[in-house]
Order: structure tokens, then sequence, then C-alpha cells
């Protein structure tokens, strides 16, 4: 899945950019706020992470002309300003959750992939499909409750399966959502990694459409 980091400190850019993609994520980040803005507007994201002082154009800015074109993604907020009504205008413009510098790490993890699960439609954190479960929070597949070892790209795949369930996936779509820079419909690069993950599940779950794509499911 792919995550949009509005960030203009680098160093703390850097940090969390890193810790995304070791969590599974695709990370497209921006330093400047009308970039953001405009990556936001056109490209298919699963939650946005922004920090209010962007340059050119501010974090608040940003999320507002977001929701007036009905974007609907989450969108986590990151900001030194810790005082309430600094908090009640990022909700006011349309901001998910927030929190305040600094932080820890491992928090923005996990309230990010909270947003994400409950913007998919999952109120619980462990998706399950049949024998196959994924633990949000742990950033961890069992199947038949036992650990599932998956590669980083495998696990980028399934992850966005299991918070799409029983829907037919188009190649294309798969590829924006787990490579940094999409994927080409005719590489086979995609059905080679499938191929694997389907190995490892041991089990018919990820059911292939001609012409339209995969889908997983725990029915044929």
């Amino acid at each position: 899945m792919r995550i949009l980091l509005a960030e203009d400190d680098a160093l703390l850019a850097s940090r969390l950019q890193t810790l995304l993609e070791d969590a599974g994520y695709v990370v497209m980040h921006s330093s400047e706020g009308r970039a953001a803005e405009e990556l936001g507007q056109i490209e298919e994201i699963a939650a946005a992470v922004v920090d209010l002082g962007l340059p050119g154009l501010d974090g608040l800015s940003v999320i507002e002309r977001w929701r007036q074109a009905g974007r609907g993604f989450p969108v986590l907020v990151l900001t030194a300003r810790a005082r309430w009504h600094d908090k009640l205008a990022g909700f006011d413009a349309g901001a998910d959750d927030y929190l305040t510098k600094p932080f820890q790490p491992e928090e923005l993890l996990l309230r990010l992939r909270a947003l994400i699960r409950r913007s998919a439609g999952h109120a619980h954190p462990r998706l399950q499909c049949g024998p196959l479960v994924l633990d949000v929070n742990a950033g961890r597949f069992e199947l038949d409750g036992a650990p599932l070892a998956l590669s980083a790209q495998e696990y980028r795949i399934l992850s966005y399966f299991m918070h799409h369930p029983d829907t037919v996936l188009s190649r294309a779509r798969l590829g924006e959502n787990v490579y940094d820079d999409g994927l080409d419909p005719d590489s086979n690069t995609l059905d080679v990694l499938i191929g694997r993950i389907r190995r490892k599940l041991g089990s018919e779950l990820i059911h292939t459409h001609r012409g339209q794509g995969f889908r997983l499911s725990a029915t044929p």
C-alpha cells in the first residue's frame, strides 16, 4: 500500500520513510506543500502523513484542498503545535488523527495502520480469510495458527489483498500499490510473486480472473 509522507524535515522524513518501508508500505515523499497537494490529488494512496508546517502551502491548506476535491483517504497530522485550538483546526480541515512532535515512531505506525484498516472497513486489527490471518498491529501473517514467512514484496501484495478481500484487483492496481514506481501490467513479475505466495499458502485462496486480475477469497 502507498503512503504519502509530506514532511520538510529531511532527517525526520528519512527516518519515517525507512520505518514505513520496513513495515511493508510504499512511500511517496514530498517536502513541499504544493507538491504534496498535487500528489494527493492524482495518486492512489492508502493514507497520508502530513506535517502542518510545510513550506509553499501549509499542511492545513493541503488537507482542506484534498477534502474539497473529494479525496477521502485518511490523514495523520504531524506537528509541534500542542495547543487544543491547533488540534481542532487540524480536525476541522479534515484530518483523521493527530500526533504531536516529538513522538515514538512505533506509535505513528500503529496509528497509521489503524487508520488504513478502518478506512477499508475493518473494525478488528486481526484480518482473516479462511485459515489466513493478518495481525495488522504486529505486521505479521499466520496460516493455520503458524507464522507465515514472506519476503517484503510478498508481504506487500498479500497485505493489500487482505485489506480488500473478495475484490477483483487488476494487475495495474496491484502494481501501483505494491511497487515504488508501479509495475508494467505486461510484466510477468507479478505472476511470479503471486505464484510464490500461492505455494506458501498451500490452498486456493488467491483466484485468477482472466483478463481482470486476482481475488483473495476463502470461497471459490
